[in-house]
């Protein structure tokens, strides 16, 4: 006899071949359909000329990801004038020479870098719905949660060690330069605020006034940092961590940040104000996944070119 109360087996098997389809899509094909985005940022002094800028972000790399790979070393053919890494480069902590190989071309040009909790610490297997109840409890990584036990440490120092021998610029709460054939930048940047290791004190004080332009940069958008930022008279952050939201619902969004930066502003270009001071904020989604968790849904892994051009 059929029970009484339940659902009829052709709508429970259509439900679940509409699940197992969106799982395959979502792992087979969109985590691995990279996109390149473009955003045009209007923020240099007038009479300044453009600054192309590629900013990669949460790469997360595993060991034989080889697609993610070829992608990332095809983008040296855009020619940026520098490229700004917003960190969690690693998934695994085998992949350093993986990651070294895929940003080897991009290597080439001038950069600057901040590294994310996942380029220090192995990833964990954790419940998708716990991002929803930390959102609703208003704690994020080191945030209100209790201190990590038995993490696992990535050995991010050989990575380090590669970008700086390149030349890339270190800005692990910190200040730096890069010179540039026709302009001089300032950047000022902060260790990751998701795991608490953001000091915000050693690089107070603004831009840099002899420098043609200064941007910020960070890895997780916490508002605290994004508040001191603004509040400095910084006109433009960049940072990552967020994939997006990865998981997102048709034409409604992300559901969640993972940190305690809004969803409205969960990835492209948008703005950030303190009292009387705007900055703009671009947030990457990313171009990879937690290993356990390697799926995206209506949010594409990307990297993104931004042409930064002068105010009117």
């Amino acid at each position: 006899m059929r029970a009484r109360y339940g659902l009829p087996l052709k709508i429970t098997a259509g439900l679940t071949a509409t699940a197992a389809a969106g799982i395959v899509y979502a792992a087979g094909y969109e985590a691995r359909s990279f996109r390149l985005r473009r955003v045009t940022v209007p923020v240099l002094p007038p009479g300044m000329s453009d600054l192309r800028v590629l900013q990669v972000s949460d790469i997360h790399m595993v060991s034989g990801q080889r697609k993610k790979r070829a992608w990332l070393q095809s983008l040296a053919g855009l020619r940026p004038d520098f490229v700004v890494n917003t960190g969690d480069n690693l998934s695994d902590p085998e992949a350093v020479p993986e990651v070294l190989d895929a940003l080897g071309p991009l290597m080439e040009f001038p950069g600057v870098y901040v590294f994310g909790s996942n380029d220090y610490y192995g990833p964990k297997l954790r419940n998708p719905a716990r991002y929803l109840l930390e959102k609703a409890q208003g704690r994020h990584g080191l945030n209100g949660n209790k201190p990590a036990v038995g993490a696992v440490h990535n050995p991010w120092e050989g990575m380090r060690d590669a970008f700086d021998a390149a030349g890339w610029v270190n800005l692990t709460n910190t200040r730096g330069r890069l010179r540039l054939p026709h302009a001089e930048l300032a950047f000022t940047g902060l260790d990751d605020p998701h795991i608490k290791r953001d000091r915000y004190e050693r690089v107070a004080g603004g831009p840099d006034a002899t420098a043609d332009f200064t941007l910020a940069v960070v890895h997780a958008p916490y508002l605290r940092s994004l508040d001191a930022f603004t509040a400095d008279g910084y006109e433009l952050i960049l940072a990552g961590h967020t994939h997006g939201g990865q998981l997102c619902i048709p034409f409604y969004g992300a559901l969640v940040t993972n940190c305690d930066l809004d969803t409205d502003r969960v990835k492209g270009l948008s703005t950030h104000t303190v009292g009387d001071r705007t900055s703009y904020l671009h947030v990457s989604a990313g171009c990879g996944t937690n290993r356990y968790t390697p799926v995206r849904f209506a949010c594409p892994p990307e990297v993104t070119l931004l042409t930064l051009t002068a105010r009117a």
